[in-house]
């Protein structure tokens, strides 16, 4: 969907949304999931969509025309959702000790329409159970910039079944300063990529959560 439909979305919207990256709006909740040995087994995401991407998103999916977005209307989008995330590595980094730890597809996920708004959740599990390590950091940003991500405060990060010595911690990612916002304000919406040096100053748009196990 990502890449389908953002191209498109913002194409149709160029007339009401400014043109200027970011173009999507996202926010976002994180969950590491932890299994019964105390390893990280899997990522689980709860992305809330802005407005005006939901408004384009959900034209025609209701089927049946009674006003509501029912479960089954909004799987097939939820799908392509999930299916085209694989091409941006799901925008998700979790790195043990400098070790990236290899994600499986998503088998669970759906998608949620309320006021106004679509929300997707989704799990990405572990190819491989992984310990917390000495360092040991999520990240969940689009490198290009092309989607923002605003953690939500006081729950940017939930640990799910972990040992009790464990904690979280969300550090937010650093500001851009008015030259590179001008720069990146001056790209149009159909533009996806980044020029080298403006991807280098978007990269550093990573909030960083670090996981550590005392």
């Amino acid at each position: 969907m990502l890449r389908s439909l953002i191209a498109f979305a913002f194409a149709a919207l160029f007339a009401t949304a400014a043109q200027a990256h970011p173009h999507v709006f996202v926010d976002a909740k994180e969950e590491l999931v932890f299994n019964a040995d105390g390893k990280i087994s899997a990522i689980r995401h709860i992305w809330q969509f802005d407005q005006a991407f939901t408004a384009f998103a959900i034209q025609g999916l209701d089927a049946n025309g009674d006003g509501k977005l029912s479960d089954d209307e909004l799987q097939p989008l939820a799908k392509v959702n999930v299916d085209s995330l694989k091409d941006f590595h799901y925008f998700t980094r979790l790195k043990v000790n400098g070790q990236r730890a290899p994600v499986e597809a998503p088998s669970e996920y759906w998608l949620d329409f309320h006021d106004s708004r679509l929300t997707l959740f989704y799990t990405l599990p572990l190819r491989t159970p992984t310990a917390v390590g000495a360092n040991t950091v999520l990240e969940v940003f689009d490198p290009e910039y092309f989607v923002a991500f605003n953690f939500v405060k006081h729950h940017a990060i939930t640990l799910n079944g972990a040992p009790a010595n464990c904690k979280a911690h969300y550090a937010p990612p650093h500001e851009l300063d008015d030259k590179i916002m001008a720069q990146l304000a001056a790209i149009p919406a159909d533009q996806r990529d980044l020029p080298d040096e403006l991807a280098d100053a978007a990269s550093s748009l990573a909030a960083q959560i670090t996981i550590a196990c005392s």
